[in-house]
C-alpha cells in the first residue's frame, strides 16, 4: 500500500442497515476511511474504478451481479485489487473457494470491531486474512485438502452420464420423479431407474445422502461454469 494517511475503503452489501453500521463504526477510526459504497455487483465496478480503493469490503450475495462475480470482473481488469468478503457463511469450503478466486480475506458478518479493523489493515498491506484461527500453514493444509477432494468430486461427476447428471440437477431443486418425468418427458419409471442406477454407482445408502450427492454436484458443475 502506498503511504497515506489513511486506508480507503469501498464498501459493497445490498443491506443498507448493514452498510450504514460498517460506514459509523469505520468512522471512528483515525487510520480507516469509508470512501463509497454500493447496493450490488454492477455498482461495486463502476465504483471501483472510479475511486480506487485500497481495500474493498464485498457481500458475497448481492443483486445485479454477485459479489463473487462482481469481484473477478475486477481482478481481470486490476490484478492488485484487494478484497474481504463478508458472508454470515465461513466454514472451510467458503474460505478455501474466495482463496482460490484470489480474495485476500473472509470476514463474518459478526465480527467485533477490533477483528474487523485489524483485518482491514493486514489486507491493506498485502497480508491474508481468513480469521485469527487460521495460520498460512493451516491455510495451505486447507487448500491441499479441497484441491484433492475436488479432484475427486471431478472424477464422480466424470462417472455420471449426461442424463444423469440432468436427474440430480432437477433433484437438487427439489423436485420428484414424477416431476422430473414431466419436465424431461419421459416416464416416472425412467427417472427412478436413473435414480437407482447412480445411487448404485456411487455408492449411496439413503435418500437424504442422495439429495446432498445432487446438490454437490449441481453447485460443482455452475462453479466450473463460472471460472
Amino acid at each position: 500500500m502506498e503511504n497515506k494517511s489513511k486506508i480507503e475503503i469501498l464498501i459493497a452489501d445490498d443491506h443498507s442497515l448493514f452498510r450504514s453500521g460498517i460506514i459509523s463504526l469505520l468512522n471512528e477510526v483515525k487510520d480507516i476511511q469509508v470512501i463509497g459504497e454500493a447496493s450490488n455487483g454492477k455498482e461495486l465496478i463502476q465504483k471501483y474504478f472510479l475511486l480506487r480503493p485500497d481495500v474493498i469490503l464485498i457481500d458475497i450475495s448481492m443483486p445485479e451481479i454477485s459479489g463473487i462475480d462482481a469481484f473477478k470482473q475486477i481482478k481481470k481488469r486490476d490484478k492488485n485489487v484487494k478484497a474481504l468478503f463478508l458472508t454470515m457463511y465461513d466454514g472451510e469450503e467458503y474460505i478455501y473457494y474466495t482463496m482460490k478466486i484470489g480474495a485476500m480475506g473472509l470476514l463474518n458478518k459478526n465480527i467485533v470491531k477490533e477483528e474487523l479493523c485489524d483485518s482491514i489493515r493486514m489486507v491493506a498491506n498485502k497480508i491474508k486474512y481468513f480469521g485469527r484461527k487460521y495460520t498460512n500453514e493451516m491455510l495451505e493444509e486447507m487448500e491441499a485438502k479441497f484441491k484433492s477432494k475436488k479432484q475427486k468430486e471431478r472424477v464422480d461427476i466424470l462417472r455420471l452420464s449426461p442424463k444423469e447428471k440432468q436427474i440430480l440437477y432437477y433433484v437438487s431443486q427439489g423436485l420428484t420423479s414424477l416431476e422430473i418425468s414431466d419436465k424431461l418427458k419421459i416416464g416416472k419409471r425412467t427417472i427412478d431407474t436413473h435414480r437407482a442406477r447412480i445411487m448404485h454407482k456411487m455408492k449411496i445408502k439413503s435418500l437424504p445422502e442422495f439429495i446432498s450427492f445432487a446438490i454437490k454436484v449441481s453447485n460443482l458443475q455452475q462453479i466450473e461454469k463460472k471460472q
